[in-house]
């Protein structure tokens, strides 16, 4: 007699709730059609930050001070803005422009200045007529746990292939921020 009334009370609980959960299907579906709709109108995406960015830059200038050369370190986010920008004491003030038009380069053709330079030899006078950018070996991507998250590029040393060393040297420096992070 008690396992009788028991299981008529288990097949009535296990009704209420199939019934309850075939009223919120419709609901359910609405909301994952809506959210399906609107699954593309934000992007989540990756940038530098600000202290990332400014020992970036330290660790350039650095490099390069170690072989003699007062220059400047820009580094642009994903979006080609400025998030950090050094110069070194002695360093032109005009090495802080043509370094930030170098990684801007970076930031348009997605590889590190020098190879776009070489790549398109036969567009370097009109790109170079295009305000922010100048098409100079200097500059490198800054990618993050796969993901390009901005740019540095360098100006002063006595050559682009020589700024180039110092980017890169400041890169492998802060290789751990850069590969670990998430």
């Amino acid at each position: 007699m008690k396992t009788d009334i028991f299981l008529i009370l288990l097949h009535f609980i296990q009704y209420q709730a199939m019934n309850t959960f075939y009223k919120l299907i419709p609901f359910i579906c609405i909301l994952t059609v809506t959210t399906a709709l609107y699954a593309g109108d934000s992007l989540s995406v990756k940038t530098i930050g600000m202290e990332l960015a400014r020992d970036i830059a330290n660790e350039s200038i650095n490099a390069c001070r170690k072989n003699g050369y007062q220059v400047s370190a820009v580094v642009v986010d994903r979006n080609g803005l400025i998030q950090a920008a050094l110069r070194d004491d002695l360093a032109s003030r005009f090495t802080l422009q043509i370094a930030e038009e170098k990684a801007n380069s970076v930031i348009l053709s997605g590889i590190n200045s020098g190879e776009f330079r070489q790549s398109r030899s036969d567009i370097r006078p009109e790109l170079n007529h295009m305000d922010g950018l100048i098409i100079m070996q200097g500059a490198l991507p800054i990618e993050m746990a796969g993901s390009r998250i901005g740019a540095i590029g360098v100006s002063g040393a006595p050559g682009g292939e020589k700024d180039e060393v110092c980017a890169q040297q400041a890169l492998d420096k802060l290789i751990d921020r850069l590969e670990f992070a998430d």
